[in-house]
């Protein structure tokens, strides 16, 4: 009778939580107990296990094995802790040395002919290990690139129990016994579509506001008739924001991982992401949720990148609403009765809308009054305070379209002024827990980087109008500081803060 200690990882979230996987081989009839808040999926990991250690050659141990997931107060789910499992109670059977598997993190389901297959989530786990003092990991080779994009990881790819086991017993195969797990298989992927802001002709004002709005990292709003081109400026956005850091790329890879939708899990995500559901989306689409596993919803798939909602008043309210408050705190929190998750969400919204529900606008329109006043209220006001960046577009004229060929910037071009700007408000933010002018809280923004009175005195005049609120104010002064930004000025002036009014009021012309 033997007892033997493996781990694992559990995820909540994007968070991973170190599991220790203990086996014991005791008096009894025979059988596995599984103990520690399993989900359907672990406990049914019970008959795969020994189908997969009696395919591979082991002896299934005779007596009572009892396996404990510790902490037993932690919810356990999915299939990963197969090789953990295995390799515990074969080593308790005294089958492989104990020592072998007591100080490493086993990560892998296994088939029922003991090969490993890959399980979603495994950077963001093998993150968390090594931030908890435990570096050494056993992956299945179709994880294995994944992993290693964790530094300071040590990773073992495995394609097969019986190529675990020789490897621990100090025997390792060579080649490996599975040929086709030597390179996971994955799809040709799909030629990316290029797209470069050059090709929206027209429009300077919505032009300048997306190239502001990356700038800055503001909110944007973009109201017109079908056809005028809110659709291109939204998809052309993330060419024009700057790469993402090292530690940005790992933060967006590890919400892809959880979410399973990784394209080539051998490399980061390195360009900011966009996101555009459909707006029959559902709130736990939009946020997060889940039944039995919590999941990232689209606010967090676009995290450090663009979350793009065409047709916004189409969108259920509820689920608009339900984006007010990872605005603000760029996180969202996922609660349920077994676990509480807490996914990042620090995302540029871009909102499209037709001015009316026939879409054409103007004199043209068909709508009741009423009817096209009761189509944008389905934007709330609190939502729509929480834009920067609101611009009406018209119809581009034809002579409009064929002049602008010749002036009509690239993204390249743009993305250089962008990167240059949030130079200037890096260094004048270092040292502060904020990136982008649209980050800075009110009272910070105004206590810190005063602003001359006289380019206060447009906005102080509106406020006493009622035209804008105190927040209001506060955002279009963070815009006038993107404006500075983008001009190379060390702060606003007049002309900063009027422009920036006009931009939040949806009046720029």
């Amino acid at each position: 009778m033997g007892l033997a200690r493996a781990r694992s990882l559990a995820l909540i979230g994007v968070e991973g939580h170190t599991v220790e996987v203990e086996a014991h081989i005791g008096d009894g009839p025979a059988g596995l107990t599984l103990v520690g808040l399993p989900d359907t999926a672990l406990r049914e990991a019970r008959d795969r296990i020994r189908a997969a250690i009696v395919n591979s050659g082991e002896r299934w141990p005779e007596g009572h094995i009892t396996v404990s997931l510790s902490p037993a107060s932690l919810p356990k789910r999915g299939s990963g802790f197969d090789l953990a499992i295995a390799a515990a109670v074969i080593a308790a059977d005294g089958a492989i040395p104990v020592e072998s598997v007591h100080n490493t993190v086993f990560l892998a389901e296994l088939g029922l002919d003991g090969r490993t297959r890959p399980v979603t989530g495994v950077l963001p786990a093998v993150l968390s290990g090594v931030r908890a003092g435990h570096p050494t990991f056993v992956v299945a080779r179709g994880n294995a690139a994944e992993a290693r994009l964790v530094p300071d990881a040590e990773v073992d790819a495995t394609g097969s129990l019986i190529e675990l086991f020789a490897r621990l017993r100090g025997h390792p195969l060579e080649p490996p016994l599975f040929d086709d797990e030597a390179e996971p298989i994955r799809p040709e992927p799909r030629p990316a579509r290029r797209v470069d802001l050059a090709d929206v002709l027209g429009q300077p004002v919505a032009r300048r506001a997306v190239e502001i709005a990356a700038a800055g990292g503001h909110h944007l709003l973009l109201v017109g008739p079908p056809g005028t081109g809110k659709s291109l400026l939204a998809e052309r956005l993330p060419t024009i924001l700057p790469p993402l850091t090292q530690e940005e790329a790992i933060e967006v890879t590890a919400v892809h991982s959880v979410a399973g939708q990784l394209i080539d899990g051998g490399s980061l995500v390195e360009r900011p992401p966009f996101c555009a559901p459909h707006h029959t989306a559902t709130r736990a689409a939009m946020v997060g949720g889940g039944s039995t596993r919590l999941r990232p919803g689209c606010v967090s798939l676009a995290h450090r990148g663009c979350l793009f909602l065409d047709e916004a008043p189409e969108f259920d309210r509820n689920v608009l609403d339900s984006l007010r408050q990872p605005l603000e705190s760029g996180e969202v929190t996922v609660s349920r009765v077994a676990a509480t998750a807490l996914f990042p969400a620090r995302f540029l919204l871009v909102l499209a809308a037709n001015p009316c529900p026939c879409g054409r606008g103007g004199s043209a329109c068909v709508c009741p009054s009423s009817q096209r006043r009761r189509y944008l209220a389905r934007l709330s006001g609190p939502l729509l305070d929480r834009v920067d960046l609101k611009v009406e577009l018209q119809p581009v004229p034809r002579a409009e379209l064929l002049a602008d060929r010749a002036f009509a910037e690239s993204s390249a071009t743009v993305a250089h002024r962008v990167a240059q700007a949030r130079e200037r408000a890096a260094k004048r933010l270092a040292g502060t827990p904020w990136a982008t002018n649209a980050q800075i809280p009110g009272a910070e923004l105004r206590r810190r980087f005063p602003v001359p009175a006289g380019a206060l005195r447009l906005l102080g005049a509106a406020l006493d109008r009622g035209e804008v609120s105190a927040r209001g104010v506060d955002r279009a002064l963070r815009v006038a500081w993107t404006l500075a930004d983008l001009a190379g000025r060390d702060g606003p002036g007049i002309d900063d803060t009027a422009y920036a009014f006009a931009l939040w009021s949806g009046r720029a012309q």
